[in-house]
């Protein structure tokens, strides 16, 4: 019996002498950070373009493809007295409700204008529930600050949006779709 409880001590012994001297996996989370991913997708972010004009044009295809029913958004026509974005109408009310928010990234791929972006930051914490809707002057940001964070924005041809990700097939006279 005590042969048989020395082995099995040993074998423990082994197992935890084995592991002291491998690199440990957990880091020390506020003074060290891992990398993130390249397709990580945090918060949301709204664009303006470098002349100081939104990108937005209040279509309200990113409140619609949203499942978790988190954007919120109210349209307004622009005047030529009054632009705030380069298409016919903008977004006047713009709100992303983010205890809703499932981060799955649709309203960025609905977006026919690439407004709507995830952007790196995940550190959202807050005392308040208020806190958790953002509204259109928190998510807004100039195109260079946002390109600090997804590089791809500022590249031409290369839009995060369904829109410029997706060419149309040309079909064949007489096929069936």
């Amino acid at each position: 019996m005590g042969v048989l409880m020395f082995s099995e001590l040993a074998k423990g012994l082994a197992t935890t002498f084995k592991h002291i001297f491998r690199k440990p996996v957990t880091v020390s989370y506020p003074e060290q950070r891992l990398p993130l991913a390249p397709r990580y997708r945090g918060r949301q972010f709204l664009v303006k373009d470098e002349d100081g004009l939104e990108r937005c044009v209040g279509c309200e295809l990113c409140a619609v493809a949203c499942p978790a029913d988190a954007i919120y958004i109210e349209a307004a026509e622009n005047t030529d007295e009054h632009r705030v974005s380069h298409g016919e109408r903008y977004a006047k009310v713009y709100k992303i409700h983010m205890l809703r928010c499932i981060f799955c990234g649709f309203c960025e791929e609905a977006c026919p204008e690439d407004a709507i972006f995830m952007g790196k930051e995940f550190e959202l914490a807050s005392y308040r529930r208020d806190d958790f809707i953002y509204d259109k002057q928190r998510l807004l940001l100039p195109l260079r600050e946002a390109a600090k964070q997804r590089p791809e924005l500022l590249q031409p041809g290369t839009g995060l949006g369904m829109g410029q990700h997706y060419e149309p097939v040309a079909q064949a006279a007489g096929s069936r779709p």
